[in-house]
C-alpha cells in the first residue's frame, strides 16, 4: 500500500496537507464516517487508507460531484480512459478546448467532464456563477493531472471504497441525519469569506445561522464531530469564531504558507481553525494555541 492516500480530484482547499494533524483529533473507533461537504473527500480518503472507519458516507450537494465519485468507486477503468482522452484532446492549435469541455459541462453537467475542468482551470478552484455555471478559466501554465497519474489516482481510490462507502447527493442536514454517537462526521464546508457578499463561489451557499443550527442539533443527538470553518492569512481572517455556547473546542492547525499571497509576491502563512464537538477530547499538542499565534504575531 502506497504511503500516501490517493487524490484523484484536486480541489482548491482540499484538507490532504491537513489530514494527519486532523487524524489526530478522531476518535480510536468509528462505526461511520461521513463527509456531508466532501469536494476531493480529502479526509474520507485519509480515514479509508488508514483504516479509520468501517463505513464511509460521501455526500455534497453538487449533484456532478457525486456523480463523479460514483464512476470512480464503481468504474474506474472507464473513468481513467475518458479522462485520458480529454486530456490528449488539448492541442496547441486549439485554445479553445478547454471552454468548449467547460460549455459542454454546463449544459450535460458529465462529471469526467468536470473532472478535467477541476485538473485545468486556475488554481484547481471551481467556481460558479449565479447561474450555477462552472465559469474559471484554464490555468495556461499547465495541462492538469497527467493520464498515466490520474489512472493510478482512481484506481487507488476504488479500492479504498468500493464496497464500502454510500454517495449521497443533497443539504449536509439530510446526508448527515441517520449518523449516530458510534459515527463521525467531518464537515468542511466553504469559508464564510466565500458565501457572503458579493463573492460568491459556490454553487450553493451555506448562511452562517443555518450551519450553527445545524451544530446545535448535531449536539442534541451526541453525535461526535469535527469542523473546518474559519481561519487567518497574513492580516484577513476569514469570520468571528463560532459562538461558545455551541461548547466546541476550537484548534488552530498552521496549514502553511498561502498559495494566493505566494502568487502575489507576499509571504503570508495561513492558520485554519478546526473546531471539535464538546464530546472529543483535544491532543494536549494542539491545545497551547497561544504559541503558534505568538510565531505568527497574532497575540
Amino acid at each position: 500500500m502506497s504511503r500516501k492516500p490517493p487524490h484523484p480530484i484536486p480541489y482548491q482547499g482540499s484538507k490532504r496537507k491537513l489530514a494527519p494533524m486532523i487524524h489526530s483529533v478522531l476518535p480510536t473507533t468509528i462505526e461511520t464516517f461521513y463527509e456531508p461537504f466532501a469536494g476531493s473527500a480529502a479526509m474520507t480518503l485519509y480515514a479509508a487508507h488508514h483504516g479509520l472507519a468501517k463505513r464511509f458516507v460521501i455526500g455534497d450537494s453538487l449533484d456532478a460531484i457525486i456523480e463523479l465519485w460514483r464512476s470512480i468507486i464503481e468504474n474506474p477503468q472507464k473513468t481513467s480512459s475518458r479522462y485520458a482522452a480529454l486530456w490528449k484532446g488539448q492541442r496547441d492549435d486549439n485554445p479553445d478546448y478547454f471552454n468548449s469541455v467547460r460549455e459542454r459541462y454546463n449544459s450535460t453537467h458529465d462529471p469526467v467532464d468536470l473532472l478535467y475542468l477541476i485538473c485545468r482551470c486556475v488554481k484547481n478552484a471551481v467556481r460558479f456563477n449565479a447561474r450555477g455555471r462552472f465559469t474559471q478559466s484554464p490555468d495556461k501554465r499547465r495541462l492538469g493531472m497527467a493520464p498515466e497519474k490520474m489512472a493510478d489516482a482512481i484506481l487507488g481510490a476504488s479500492f479504498l471504497l468500493k464496497g464500502k462507502t454510500e454517495l449521497r447527493a443533497g443539504d449536509w442536514l439530510l446526508t448527515t441525519s441517520d449518523a449516530r454517537p458510534s459515527d463521525f462526521v467531518y464537515m468542511d464546508p466553504p469559508y464564510l469569506g466565500t458565501t457572503v457578499g458579493r463573492d460568491k463561489r459556490y454553487h450553493q451557499q451555506l448562511e452562517r445561522e443555518r450551519l450553527i443550527s445545524g451544530l446545535e442539533t448535531m449536539n442534541q443527538r451526541g453525535i461526535r464531530f469535527a469542523l473546518s470553518y474559519d481561519g487567518m492569512t497574513g492580516g484577513k481572517e476569514y469570520g468571528p469564531p463560532l459562538p461558545d455556547y455551541l461548547r466546541m473546542t476550537r484548534l488552530l492547525l498552521h496549514a502553511g504558507r498561502s498559495s494566493q499571497a505566494t502568487l502575489q509576491g507576499r509571504s503570508d502563512e495561513t492558520i485554519e481553525s478546526l473546531y471539535l464537538s464538546g464530546n472529543l477530547r483535544a491532543p494536549e499538542n494542539l491545545t497551547n494555541q497561544r504559541a503558534l499565534q505568538q510565531v505568527l504575531g497574532k497575540v
